[in-house]
Parts: structure tokens; C-alpha cells; sequence
């Protein structure tokens, strides 16, 4: 059996990844689903200075207290550069990487990099309205399925500009988990991520997907993307 920690995206919490959790626990695999601090659970420690770094730590710190090896270490969306800084910060522990329709950063890159320039003008005016934390896309932007959107949106909450803006620093170990996957959700746009996928999915050490649904393939998927995962195990 295979141990699986899930790291959710911008504005999310541990709580979008309950289905998946779910299916896979039902088949035996222990799961892993944290909130990042100031999200989900955790929202009571939200802060403007909260950034990448912390949320890096966060999930090094459940590798590091829950004592876990050869994790399948998945990252949707922002999660994407939180699992990366993850694996070069302990690639011993990491069997396989997965990013769910997220940022696979360069070193010395941001998620503000990565940003559609509509995506960046509507995070200014958010940050600037709310003291430094930008408020949660609505999920009809994500075409999440009709019967979830309201209650996503309600759940979801602001974030600091910080996780935005930091450029993550790479020391190169990440390299050292050969196992990668990438999951592209074409049911959505526009969207920076199927720009990752076309560049990943030339090259032999990746093994690429597509799925047709929203961002939110977890929500909208749980079955297909909890297959993807046992495969990538």
C-alpha cells in the first residue's frame, strides 16, 4: 500500500481533497490531506507575512513528525511550488511527484511569474483592498462543477500576496525523485497550465495526463484523479 500526501492550492484547504481521501483510504493507502497554515482548519492563523517558505515547511514538518518514506507527494495548482520546494528540501523521503493541473517552478521563479496578466491586475486590486491578503477566485472561474461552486466558495479564504510573490530557491535535490507526473484539466481556461503540460509531456522523464474537467479535479474527478495516483505510486 501506498502513503499519499495531497497539498491543496490557492485559497483551498485540506478539505477539497476529502473524495480522493476517501476512495484511496477505502483501498488501504494511508493519506495525508493538511491544510496550509491560514487555510482550511488552519484559517485562524492566516497572516499577511504567511508565504511560500512557511507553507513549504508545513508539509516538510508532516513528512518529518508523521515519519513518512517513499511518499507519492501531490501538489494541485499553488501546490505545485510548495511540493517542489518539499522534494529539494527532502527527496529521500519522496517516492513520486504529482502535479495536479499546477506550477512546476524553475529555481529563482514565482507563482507571479507563472500568472495570466488578467489573473495579476485582479490580485493587486485584491491585495490592495484587504491589507495584503487577496481574496479567493470564485469557483465558477475555475468551472468547477455547478453543484459544488457555492460550497467551495464558501469554504475558500483569503490568502497572503506573499505565497505569490516569493521566488522559490532550488537547490537542484528536487531532480533526485525521478518518478513525476503531471495532470492536465482541459475543461477550463484560460489557464496557464496546459503550457506545463506541452513542454512536459516531451520529455521521457515525465509521464503526463489529460482529463476533462475544471481546475478542481479532485471535486470534479475524485475517482479518475484517485486512479492517476495509484498509478503514479
Amino acid at each position: 500500500m501506498a502513503t499519499f500526501v495531497l497539498v491543496h492550492g490557492a485559497w483551498h484547504g485540506g478539505w477539497c481533497f476529502a473524495r480522493t481521501a476517501k476512495i484511496l483510504r477505502g483501498q488501504g493507502h494511508e493519506v495525508f490531506a493538511p491544510s496550509l497554515t491560514g487555510a482550511g482548519e488552519r484559517a485562524h492563523l492566516a497572516d499577511r507575512e504567511v508565504n511560500l517558505s512557511l507553507h513549504v515547511l508545513d508539509i516538510c514538518n508532516v513528512l518529518k513528525w508523521e515519519n513518512l518514506s517513499d511518499v507519492v507527494l501531490c501538489g494541485h495548482s499553488y501546490g505545485g511550488m510548495v511540493i517542489t520546494g518539499v522534494a529539494d528540501a527532502m527527496p529521500e523521503r519522496i517516492g513520486s511527484l504529482v502535479y495536479l493541473d499546477a506550477f512546476v517552478p524553475a529555481d529563482g521563479k514565482a507563482v507571479w511569474d507563472y500568472f495570466l496578466p488578467e489573473r495579476r491586475e485582479a490580485v493587486i486590486q485584491g491585495a490592495l483592498a484587504s491589507g495584503g491578503r487577496t481574496p479567493p477566485a470564485p469557483a465558477e472561474r475555475f468551472n468547477v462543477n455547478p453543484a459544488d461552486r457555492a460550497w467551495v466558495d464558501a469554504q475558500c479564504v483569503p490568502m497572503a500576496i506573499a505565497c505569490f510573490l516569493e521566488r522559490i530557491r532550488l537547490s537542484g535535490a528536487h531532480e533526485m525523485v525521478r518518478k513525476r507526473t503531471y495532470i492536465c484539466a482541459r475543461g477550463w481556461g484560460p489557464s496557464p497550465f496546459p503550457a506545463f503540460y506541452e513542454r512536459l509531456k516531451k520529455d521521457k522523464a515525465w509521464t503526463v495526463h489529460e482529463i476533462q474537467t475544471g481546475h478542481d479535479v479532485m471535486l470534479d474527478d475524485p475517482e479518475g484523479l484517485a486512479r492517476i495516483l495509484v498509478a503514479a505510486a
